[in-house]
């Protein structure tokens, strides 16, 4: 009598089988969908400088090759800046 039941039970090594299967494929699915959400998040997000790509040039690049002389004063001012924060005195 035994030996026909025992017949269609499984013994502990194949449920300890079967038990890993299901871990295993439970956790491949909640990573994939943790994966998910992060990646949909992530294109939500605004572009951080560096990360987003523009397109096309200056309108009129000739504008930038001779600096007007309000660019020169800002620069000479952030030079010495630059020069007083480390100590050093900037002369023209």
């Amino acid at each position: 009598m035994l030996n026909g039941i025992r017949k269609y039970m499984a013994d502990t090594t194949e449920l300890g089988t079967f038990a890993m299967i299901a871990i295993t494929l439970g956790l491949i699915f909640f990573i994939w969908r943790l994966r998910n959400r992060n990646l949909a998040r992530i294109q939500d997000e605004p572009a951080i400088a560096g990360q987003d790509e523009l397109s096309g040039g200056a309108i009129d690049p000739s504008q930038f090759e001779e600096p007007d002389d309000d660019a020169l004063d800002e620069m000479q001012d952030l030079l010495e800046k630059a020069a007083e924060s480390q100590g050093l005195s900037y002369e023209e």
